[in-house]
């Protein structure tokens, strides 16, 4: 089993910046990618970014040039770095992880509006 922490949400201005941040805990040896998802009211949860263990990413072509993941294995966290925000990205955005496995666990969620 694997826990996801979420934390870093909050209100900002268009073309503001936030940061997510996403603790994992529990087996994490066993974690390979994690990633971030985002949900808009009324839409599915959809894919925006995603990390490797080895360090590759990969970016929703939306955010692309505005968002930036990370990862510290060190600290088992990876981080979204949001920068040049657009009230199109308000949304609940989720920590995702995939194991070695084949498992996959989520964070609760934490909240994200850009105000116009």
């Amino acid at each position: 089993q694997v826990q996801l922490v979420e934390s870093g949400g909050g209100l900002v201005q268009a073309g503001g910046s936030l940061r997510l941040s996403c603790a994992a805990s529990g087996s994490i040896a066993g974690i390979n990618v994690m990633g971030w998802y985002r949900q808009a009211p009324g839409k599915q949860r959809g894919w925006v970014a995603s990390i490797a263990k080895s360090g590759s990413t990969n970016y929703v072509n939306s955010v692309k040039g505005r968002f930036t993941i990370s990862r510290d294995n060190a600290k088992n966290t990876v981080y979204l770095q949001m920068n040049s925000l657009k009230p199109e990205d308000t949304a609940v955005y989720y920590c995702n992880c995939g194991t070695f496995s084949g498992n996959y666990y989520w964070g609760q969620g934490t909240q994200v509006t850009v105000s116009s």
